[in-house]
């Protein structure tokens, strides 16, 4: 079943998913706020920026303004950073004029509010305005679903049948979605997940093997599972393709902008400098910040949130907060 889709955000995510659509025979249309983008991905069929030496669709079409992107749109994507989502839902909102199912794919927490991206959606898009709210999320890297890597991501929502729809106009044979009910789980470990990549990315700049790496990946997942079941999630969720699938990929892979910053950081970088030349947003940057806020306010254990914490708002060097962090008081693995 053909549909039109409408994607916002022309970043190297929103790209690629919007070229899976493409490929799964979809009337696809991407909007972008630079002009020299959106006329290169119309006339080169390339985002070089984004993902170079990728041929971009010639079916895939972009524009200037989200009232043409998302007229008579079945679905509208948001692939924005996490600061940028309410700006652009409230865009949306003043301009849609059906009720299209909302879909978003980004990772993080909102600043100050610490509220997840389905809860801002919701807030800002009128309900005659949206369908449902559903979260695409998992282990994947822009650059090799560009090039038709296999891929597995999870739609969630609270309706089944919202998720099934997400799940059958992106699958194929090299990009599969499954089902999740649980929304908070899944939008908790594709945010969280970012903070310890930074951490991962940080023990290599250093110089640390595959233990350290290992250490910090279980002992993340752990304070990941703490704070998200405290908000409500499923702890099986956290063994799932948006838990431990999204945090191995983005812990190990020199295409995870969060490992990459932390590998800079680890090897004496200024965190400035790192960010500026990055090009691209690093959610764990803020999130750090958030979900720090979060556990301190409702008195979850995160040392190793509070040790990255440290080293990225109050200058705290990554050998010291390591050596304290392995330091702490000793207890159970089984200590939840």
């Amino acid at each position: 079943m053909r549909q039109k889709i409408a994607v916002l955000g022309a970043g190297s995510w929103g790209t690629a998913l919007a070229m899976v659509l493409v490929e799964n025979g979809h009337e696809v249309t991407l909007w972008g706020h630079h002009k020299d983008q959106i006329e290169e991905i119309n006339t080169i069929h390339t985002n070089k920026n984004y993902l170079p030496n990728i041929e971009l669709p010639q079916a895939l079409k972009a524009s200037e303004t989200i009232a043409e992107c998302v007229k008579e749109a079945d679905a509208v994507l948001f692939v924005v950073p996490t600061k940028a989502m309410r700006e652009v839902s409230r865009s949306f909102n003043e301009v849609c004029e059906n009720q299209p199912i909302i879909i978003h794919a980004s990772k993080g927490l909102e600043q100050k509010t610490h509220k997840r991206i389905s809860i801002v959606l919701e807030e800002e898009i009128a309900a005659n305005k949206r369908k449902d709210i559903v979260v695409l999320s998992g282990p994947s890297h822009a650059e090799e679903v560009a090039v038709k890597d296999v891929t597995t991501i999870t739609a969630a929502c609270s309706h089944l049948a919202s998720a099934k729809y997400v799940q059958a106009i992106f699958s194929n044979v090299y990009f599969r979605v499954y089902t999740n009910q649980d929304v908070i789980g899944v939008e908790m470990g594709a945010a969280l997940k970012n903070i310890i990549a930074l951490g991962s990315g940080a023990l290599h700049g250093l110089g640390y093997g595959d233990n350290a790496r290992a250490a910090i990946m279980t002992r993340g997942l752990a304070e990941i599972s703490r704070l998200g079941v405290a908000m409500g999630a499923d702890p099986l969720t956290f063994i799932g393709l948006s838990g431990v699938g999204d945090l191995e990929v983005t812990c190990n892979s020199i295409h995870s902008r969060n490992w990459r910053t932390g590998n800079l950081l680890g090897q004496g970088q200024n965190l400035d400098d790192v960010l500026e030349n990055m090009g691209m947003i690093v959610e764990g940057v803020s999130t750090t910040k958030a979900a720090y806020e979060l556990a301190q306010e409702r008195k979850i254990e995160m040392p190793i949130t509070e040790a990255i914490y440290r080293v990225l708002y109050q200058d705290g060097s990554i050998a010291s907060v390591i050596k304290e962090t392995m330091l702490r008081d000793y207890k159970s693995e089984q200590e939840f």
